[in-house]
């Protein structure tokens, strides 16, 4: 990799010079702004390497908040800058609604020795881009039809359903997919849409906790797994924990994220249910309504470091996954939720992760849960958001934890 104080870059017939802040080609200068400048020297920086969006406009405008809109005009001039509409092979290769990578070999004719920056091999693994996903749909014991899929190969790993879910609309998400994408590099990755949410069936009676576990059960039963791990995410660790207490010969691993041990009613005070009680009246009238404003409440709740392209997925999200009254029974049934009676019977190696600063779920009650089950191990997450996103540390974090919990024999 190159040193942050190096002065030269060349690739193709283009050479950037730091100290002199000038482009060259074939030794004739190029005018260029100073952010579009910098635009080309932190990609010559990691030539090869996906950069996100954010992880660009952080480094480019550390004190200021821009719009993406800026980030992309500065793309596009150093795209005709190099001459990218010419027929010439692109340079920069776009990741839709992720960010950028720049392709060509890099040098720095300063440094001794073999001074080729090469970009790094591809990895081992299909991306999700290429992965196939198989959609199916099984029928739960009181008639409901459940929306599940399979993606990866391996050991099977199954994501209990939480709030709030669509299998199709997620497998290009940027909230979602660096979750598919390394879980299904290791593992059968099985998902599910909880009943009234995405593919599943909505008009349903019933959205119980219960439910919620024989829902799973299906599920298991349809793919015919015998054994596997299971990831409860948010709510959805509530529905593992009770699974696993019910078959703890079919689960040899439990990992519960942002999970909780008990709903909102449960925990809060008057004055906490008061405001989440109103909240939940108000999501009957305006869920469905084009007001991205009050989807925007519960965005920034989950994900409050998250970009604008996480956010406005986030926000869409609400609106295609489920209705307004679906989405409203369901906050209810959440808020019920009490799995306190089941901890000491879980019997399966567990681990605990929690954001410290989760807005969603406090992070005691991760402390809670880990303490609450035999053996369980926790791990705290340097986050603030409910659902880990892929370019905060805590990411890395937790994949090295995960990838020791679970036996990865690749380093992550």
């Amino acid at each position: 990799m190159p040193t942050d104080d190096a002065s030269v870059y060349e690739f193709s017939d283009f050479r950037l010079e730091i100290r002199e802040r000038r482009l060259l080609r074939q030794g004739r200068p190029i005018s260029l702004t100073a952010k579009v400048f910098e635009t080309l020297k932190i990609l010559l920086e990691r030539p090869g390497r996906l950069l996100t969006k954010d992880e660009l406009m952080r480094q480019l405008w550390p004190d200021t908040v821009v719009e993406e809109n800026n980030l992309s005009h500065n793309i596009s001039v150093l795209r005709q800058v190099l001459g990218e509409r010419d027929g010439r092979t692109p340079f920069i290769e776009t990741v839709p609604r992720v960010g950028y990578r720049f392709l060509a070999n890099v040098s720095q004719p300063r440094t001794g020795g073999d001074a080729r920056i090469r970009p790094p091999a591809a990895p081992p693994a299909a991306s999700v881009q290429t992965l196939r996903q198989d959609i199916r749909f099984c029928t739960a014991s009181d008639g409901v039809r459940i929306a599940y899929s399979a993606v990866g190969s391996g050991p099977p790993l199954a994501k209990t359903a939480n709030w709030l879910s669509h299998i199709e609309y997620e497998w290009e998400s940027p909230v979602w997919r660096h979750w598919i994408h390394e879980m299904a590099r290791h593992h059968l990755l099985v998902r599910w849409d909880e009943r009234g949410c995405g593919l599943s069936d909505w008009n349903v009676e019933d959205l119980s906790f219960d439910a919620w576990v024989r829902d799973e059960e299906a599920v298991m039963d349809a793919l015919g797994l015998e054994r596997f791990a299971l990831l409860g995410i948010s709510q959805g660790g509530a529905v593992a924990t009770a699974y696993a207490v019910r078959h703890p010969e079919r689960v040899s691993h439990l990992v519960l994220c942002g999970a909780y041990t008990k709903g909102w009613r449960h925990r809060a005070d008057a004055q906490d249910i008061e405001a989440r009680t109103a909240l939940l009246n108000l999501t009957r009238l305006g869920w469905g309504q084009n007001n991205p404003a009050f989807r925007q409440l519960f965005t920034t709740r989950f994900i409050p470091d998250a970009g604008s392209a996480e956010m406005k997925w986030f926000n869409d999200l609400q609106r295609v996954s489920t209705s307004s009254e679906n989405a409203a029974r369901l906050i209810d049934a959440f808020s019920r939720v009490d799995v306190r009676p089941l901890l000491a019977s879980v019997r399966v190696p567990t681990i605990v992760f929690h954001a410290e600063h989760d807005g969603v779920v406090p992070f005691d009650e991760g402390r809670l849960l880990a303490a609450g089950i035999p053996g369980a191990r926790f791990v705290p997450l340097p986050s603030r958001n409910h659902l880990v996103l892929e370019t905060e540390p805590a990411w890395t974090i937790f994949l090295r934890e995960l990838g020791a919990f679970l036996g990865w024999t690749e380093q992550v």
